[in-house]
């Protein structure tokens, strides 16, 4: 299947989203899929504000057009609501097509926490740009509860997984050269440092040992400064961040406004036990948390966070490992594929591929009430002013046919459907359908709807 995916997050960006789309892209290639990825660094771009390391693609309507034309793709998922998911939408509903989207990440909260924009207005705005989709994937049963209750419709599952094999198991702690010199037990943070992530939690937490942080983000230079016994590690490469995972001694999540938590993922495959709040993520990672400790996979879940990061000191690395081993990338790309709504297309002919003459006849005729008439690349010019008539691909009947779509005829649009006989044909007038036989009546039915006779 040529699948199109949309996105404004992509590299060099590092975070959950960029992970998730990119071992997404990988997993559908090897399974046989062509997959395009539309994203930033194809348009210009400007930086987002407040957020460092995020380019936003400019005014990028024309050149995603370009790009969806030039591939004709056989689904289309667009995996986020910024300037590029905007323009790949307005797209699909300007040419009728189907797709995808997907709720990655928990924008009201975060446009609340940094602009202070309500959190009905942000839940509007994000609820209208999901309304048309076909399906709308969210990650766990939390979010699509969260969603069901804002009034979100076409709800799908699709989880995460977990490079096991980058991210591998430490029956111990190792020692790491970033990491020396500190007191343990160590307790790792790992995100963006940024508003949402709620990462005064971690550094205000009283803790007896070391804490460190992974990330960069709007907040970093600010808190750098306040909490100087921190150790910040910046942006690290994925395979050195599988081995200062593999040194902490327990993860520690602060945030309560996350759609899922990869990195709780990351650290558990490397063995290192994870401490977060009871809130939505966490327990899809966690659903085993309200055990003792010892007969808990993974890690702990509490509203102190400093005595779940405690609790979660005791808890066999193996069994951390065991948890993360649950999500696998090749059943979150099933469950991708499986969400995905295909574009139906019809046969679809060239004008020197008409071998019907009094059909083409009929077709040129009818043409004259448009600006011009398209019959898959060929453009015929016409006399009446109108939108277009175009023979195309796409007209929604199982069996194939052909469809000639009529632009703002009388202030409707007018869709024509050919079967391959052509002795029965659909005439579709805004919200009127009717079945006629034979061009005569065809010819009939067109001049009621057009106001003139056609011939």
């Amino acid at each position: 299947m040529k699948i199109a995916l949309i996105t404004d997050a992509w590299r060099p960006q590092i975070n959950g989203v960029v992970t998730t789309l990119v071992e997404l892209v990988d997993q559908l290639c090897d399974a046989g899929h062509t997959v395009e990825v539309i994203h930033p660094g194809l348009f210009t771009t400007r930086p987002c504000p407040g957020y460092a390391g995020i380019d936003l693609a400019v005014r990028p309507y024309a050149g995603v057009k370009q790009r969806l034309d030039a591939f004709v793709p056989e689904a289309i998922h667009i995996a986020t609501e910024g300037p590029l998911g905007w323009a790949a939408r307005r797209y699909c509903l300007r040419h009728h097509l189907p797709f995808t989207t997907a709720y990655h990440t928990r924008f009201p909260e975060i446009l609340k926490a940094a602009l202070r924009v309500p959190l009905w207005a942000g839940y509007a705005l994000f609820r209208h740009f999901h309304r048309p989709s076909s399906g709308v994937m969210v990650p766990t049963q939390g979010v699509m509860r969260l969603l069901d209750g804002k009034g979100f419709r076409k709800l799908r599952t699709w989880t995460h997984g977990v490079d096991t094999q980058l991210f591998e198991f430490s029956p111990q702690a190792r020692n790491h050269d970033l990491l020396a010199g500190l007191t343990r037990p160590i307790a790792l943070y790992v995100g963006r440092v940024s508003y949402e992530k709620n990462i005064d939690a971690f550094l205000d937490m009283p803790w007896h040992g070391s804490k460190v942080v992974c990330g960069v983000g709007p907040l970093e230079l600010a808190l750098k400064s306040r909490y100087d016994g921190v150790r910040w590690l910046g942006v690290l490469s994925r395979d050195v961040l599988a081995g200062v995972y593999a040194a902490a001694d327990v993860f520690t999540f602060p945030s309560r406004h996350e759609t899922f938590g990869l990195v709780m993922l990351e650290a558990m495959a490397c063995g290192t036990p994870v401490a977060a709040y009871p809130v939505d993520g966490p327990l899809e990672v966690l659903p085993e948390h309200d055990q003792p400790p010892l007969k808990r996979r993974g890690g702990v879940l509490a509203d102190d966070l400093a005595l779940a990061s405690l609790e979660a000191l005791r808890i066999p690395r193996s069994e951390a490992r065991l948890q993360a081993l649950a999500f696998s990338w090749q059943e979150a790309t099933r469950l991708f594929e499986n969400n995905l709504v295909p574009i139906a297309r019809r046969p679809c002919f060239h004008a020197n591929q008409l071998s019907d003459p009094v059909f083409e006849s009929f077709l040129r005729s009818t043409g004259r009430h448009s600006d011009y008439m398209t019959i898959r690349d060929a453009v015929l010019p016409s006399l009446v002013n109108s939108a277009s008539l175009a023979m195309s691909n796409n007209f929604a009947h199982q069996e194939p046919r052909l469809s000639v779509s009529c632009g703002n005829l009388r202030n409707k649009q007018l869709h024509i459907g050919f079967p391959p006989n052509r002795a029965e044909y659909v005439l579709i007038h805004g919200d009127q359908a009717l079945t006629v036989h034979g061009l005569d009546d065809l010819r009939q039915q067109l001049s009621l709807v057009i106001g003139e006779v056609v011939r």
